[in-house]
């Protein structure tokens, strides 16, 4: 039987495929929508296995938020070519909005979830079978908090997500809090909240310096604590210079604010950034 333009329309605004691989599936599945989807899909799997080895650096970040939770979601593929594409951009806004509906804790959760067309995972198999591209839900990070604020830097390679401690926060504050995370990437929020073995790591750098440039032993410990320290204001949000006004400290700069006012968490997700 003839396939019709319309046909061809709903199966490729439903998997996202190109307009002759829609037709041959529909052809070969003589009109069977559900049997064309599954051999399109099963294209993709394909495409997919085949191109398992290579390389996906490329893609798009985006992030947003619902209420008290916030996500980012990195789609990644091998070309910037790709990553631009409209379609593309779309199928990550879709998994994003995706998270923000249903909150799932984990990138696995998230791939399961079950949508109109498919689950997630299916999704993205999907167009890994129209581009011929490796693809790849990269990253998945979420923050549940009282107020969450979330930040895109242009072109969609870098995007953060901010938690307070408290439900009212200045949109300015919270934005420019996030843009300080994509500019500045700290490691966590204080000092505390660096891993043990990060910290040795720095310790044991900075006595390997001060032995290289003749310090004396017993001044060793206390030379690598001082660097620790500058480690700290380098690497630690609240202790960090605030990008937009460096006689403040990030912290310095809540209380001005707030003086009970908190960062209780951040993700940050970038991509050849």
């Amino acid at each position: 039987m003839a396939v019709t333009m319309a046909e061809i329309q709903h199966l490729r605004k439903m998997t996202g495929a190109g307009m002759m691989d829609c037709k041959n599936a529909l052809n070969e599945a003589d009109g069977d929508f559900d049997k064309a989807m599954e051999i399109i899909r099963k294209k993709g799997q394909a495409v997919a296995a085949k191109r398992e080895d290579r390389e996906a650096s490329e893609g798009c970040v985006l992030a947003g938020t619902d209420g008290s939770f916030a996500a980012i979601v990195a789609l990644q593929c091998e070309t910037d070519f790709v990553a631009k594409n409209a379609e593309f951009v779309a199928l990550t806004q879709q998994i994003l909005d995706a998270a923000l509906k249903h909150k799932p804790e984990t990138l696995d959760q998230l791939l399961a979830i079950e949508l109109s067309n498919g689950t997630v995972a299916q999704l993205i198999t999907d167009k890994v079978g129209a581009t011929g591209e490796k693809m790849q839900l990269g990253f998945y990070e979420q923050i549940t908090a009282p107020y969450v604020v979330s930040y895109i830097h242009m072109g969609n390679k870098l995007a953060t997500i901010v938690g307070f401690n408290k439900p009212e926060v200045d949109a300015q504050l919270a934005k420019d809090i996030a843009m300080q995370v994509a500019a500045m990437n700290p490691i966590s929020v204080t000092p505390e909240g660096i891993p043990a073995e990060i910290k040795e790591k720095e310790l044991e750098i900075a006595r390997e310096k001060a032995r290289e440039s003749g310090k004396p032993e017993n001044l060793i410990d206390r030379i690598a604590e001082g660097a620790l320290q500058k480690f700290y204001k380098e690497s630690t949000l609240l202790q960090q210079e605030y990008v937009k006004d460096s006689k403040l400290t990030i912290g310095e700069l809540l209380k001005k604010y707030d003086k009970d006012l908190e960062v209780v968490a951040f993700k940050r997700v970038s991509l050849n950034v």
